[in-house]
């Protein structure tokens, strides 16, 4: 117990949002081991995330990047208070997100935002690909819906790798903010603009 710091306390408090308690109980159940503790309490974290992802998220704000004049972000993403949607950490987090979309240019935010034409239009042309490999009829279904998880997650901001972090889903990062400021974070919508081209 004596090698564990008051700074490695404050440090994993810093980087996981628990309570000093948490992170000193953690550390003691860890031996010592600030990367087990840290594994440990981030876990905890993100069950409770899990939990708050059910509250509604109604605050919030409106985030923007820029990027050399020539890509445009506006992305609204919500909280559950005006508290937390006015701290620093949170407006952080939203101007990541928008930059991230300008470098990684998502369609659809997740895939329940994708519409059925659409999905269904890819759905066929995976089929019809399948098909002419000489894939097996049996199997096309489970090839098709391998190719369609695949292609939409590329498509859906939180299934990408975060440009920041790329080991490491945008949802990722957003459950991370979630388990340290307590409360349901959600995207809402966002809107990409580049110079000369038109949607």
């Amino acid at each position: 117990m004596s090698d564990i710091t008051v700074e490695e306390i404050k440090r994993l408090r810093e980087l996981t949002g628990v309570g000093i308690t948490d992170a000193k109980q953690a550390l003691v159940d860890a031996n010592g081991d600030f990367d087990t503790a840290l594994s440990a309490m981030r876990k905890k974290g993100l069950t409770k995330a899990e939990k708050r992802g059910e509250r509604e998220a109604r605050s919030g704000i409106i985030g923007t990047y820029n990027h050399d004049s020539r890509i445009g972000v506006l992305v609204e993403v919500n909280c559950e208070t005006d508290f937390v949607a006015r701290t620093d950490e949170f407006q952080a987090m939203v101007k990541d997100i928008a930059m991230h979309i300008a470098a990684s240019a998502p369609e659809f935010v997740s895939q329940d935002d994708i519409p059925t034409e659409v999905q269904d239009v890819k759905a066929t042309e995976f089929a019809e690909k399948a098909k002419s490999e000489g894939k097996p009829d049996s199997m096309i279904d489970n090839i098709v819906e391998g190719m369609l998880k695949k292609y939409f997650a590329e498509r859906c901001l939180i299934g990408q790798p975060f440009v920041k972090n790329p080991d490491q889903t945008v949802e990722a990062y957003i459950k991370e903010h979630i388990a340290k400021l307590g409360e349901n974070i959600v995207v809402r919508r966002f809107s990409r603009i580049v110079l000369g081209e038109i949607n």
